[in-house]
C-alpha cells in the first residue's frame, strides 16, 4: 500500500529560516528550482505524489508549507492577505539561494504564484496555476460568482478548522475531491494534526478569517493584471473543480500574453493528488519544454 512515506522515499524534508519564518519543504532533484505551493490550510503532503516524478525530469523541486500552514511558522503579528504569501515565497527563494524559480501553485498557491510574477517578475520563471484562486474577471456575473466562491470557501474551511474533529476534516477534504475515496485515513490524520498543533489556534483562526475575507479581495488579479504578466503560464484546471468554474481558468489563459490551458479529467480541486500521472506529465512537459 502506498503511503506518504513510500511516496517520498528519496526526498528530503527540510526546515529553513526564511527571513525569520521557519519553513518546511519536501524536496528532491537537481536542476532549475521549482517551488510548489498548496491551497488554504493545505500542506506539502498535497504534492507528495509529484515531488519525485518532477525531480526525475531534471528539476530541483520544493513543495513547501506556506506561512501559517503545516509545520511552517504561524505568526500572529501579520495579516494573512495575498501580499504576505508573496513575501514568504520571496524569503524562501532567498533562503535556498534562488534568484528565480518556476512556480506551481494550487488554489491559494496559484494566486501567490501569479501575484508574485506580477509584482516581482525577475524572481519568476514559468508559472503553473492549478485550480487557482484570486482570479477576478470583468463582468458583474463573474464578480458575483467570485464573491460566492470566496464565501463558500470561507464557510467550509471555517467549519473544518474552528473546532476540528477528524470527521470535520474528512468532510472538508472530501468536498475537495472528485472521488471521496481519494481521502485516505493518513491524509485526514495528517491534516487533523496540523489543525490541532499546540499553540496554533490563534494563528489558524486569523488565517481562516483573513485569507478568504472581504478585505483580501482588493489583491485579486484583474484582467489588466493578467494582461501584464508575460511569463510563460499554464492555467491547469479540472473537470470537477468544486470552486471556480473551468471557464474562468480558460478565459484567464487567453488574457495572459503567454498563457496556455489544459484540463485534467476525473479530478476535483486537488488534481496533483487525485490524478498524479496526468498532473506530472502535463506539468513536467510544461516546465521542461519537452515531452517526457
Amino acid at each position: 500500500m502506498s503511503t506518504f512515506w513510500t511516496e517520498a522515499l528519496g526526498a528530503e524534508i527540510r526546515f529553513r529560516d526564511a527571513g525569520g519564518w521557519r519553513t518546511r519543504s519536501i524536496e528532491a532533484g537537481e536542476g532549475e528550482p521549482v517551488v510548489m505551493m498548496g491551497g488554504l490550510t493545505g500542506h506539502a503532503e498535497g504534492f507528495v505524489r509529484n515531488v519525485l516524478p518532477l525531480a526525475g525530469r531534471g528539476l530541483r523541486v520544493y513543495a513547501i508549507d506556506a506561512v501559517g500552514h503545516g509545520l511552517s511558522a504561524r505568526p500572529t503579528d501579520v495579516t494573512y492577505h495575498a501580499p504576505l504569501f508573496t513575501e514568504h515565497l520571496l524569503r524562501f527563494l532567498d533562503a535556498i539561494g534562488a534568484d528565480r524559480a518556476h512556480l506551481v501553485g494550487q488554489s491559494l498557491g496559484g494566486w501567490t504564484a501569479l501575484r508574485t510574477a506580477l509584482k516581482h517578475p525577475d524572481r519568476v520563471g514559468r508559472v503553473v496555476s492549478v485550480t487557482g484562486a484570486g482570479l477576478l474577471l470583468d463582468g458583474q456575473g463573474r464578480k458575483d460568482e467570485s464573491e460566492r466562491v470566496h464565501a463558500q470557501v470561507k464557510a467550509v474551511t471555517a467549519k473544518a478548522a474552528a473546532a476540528p474533529t477528524r470527521e470535520s476534516v474528512r468532510a472538508r477534504l472530501e468536498w475537495l475531491m472528485r472521488d471521496p475515496a481519494t481521502v485516505t485515513d493518513e491524509l485526514v490524520e495528517c491534516r487533523y494534526r496540523y489543525y490541532t498543533l499546540p499553540g496554533a489556534e490563534r494563528a489558524q483562526a486569523k488565517l481562516v478569517a483573513e485569507q478568504p475575507g472581504e478585505e483580501n479581495r482588493k489583491h485579486m488579479l484583474t484582467e489588466a493584471d493578467l494582461a501584464s504578466i508575460t511569463h510563460p503560464t499554464l492555467v491547469l484546471w479540472t473537470d470537477h473543480n468544486p470552486t471556480t468554474p473551468a471557464e474562468v481558468g480558460r478565459r484567464a489563459s487567453e488574457i495572459l500574453p503567454n498563457g496556455s490551458y489544459d484540463l485534467i479529467t476525473d479530478a476535483g480541486h486537488w488534481p496533483m493528488f487525485e490524478q498524479p500521472e496526468q498532473f506530472n506529465r502535463i506539468v513536467g512537459d510544461f516546465l521542461t519544454g519537452k515531452e517526457a
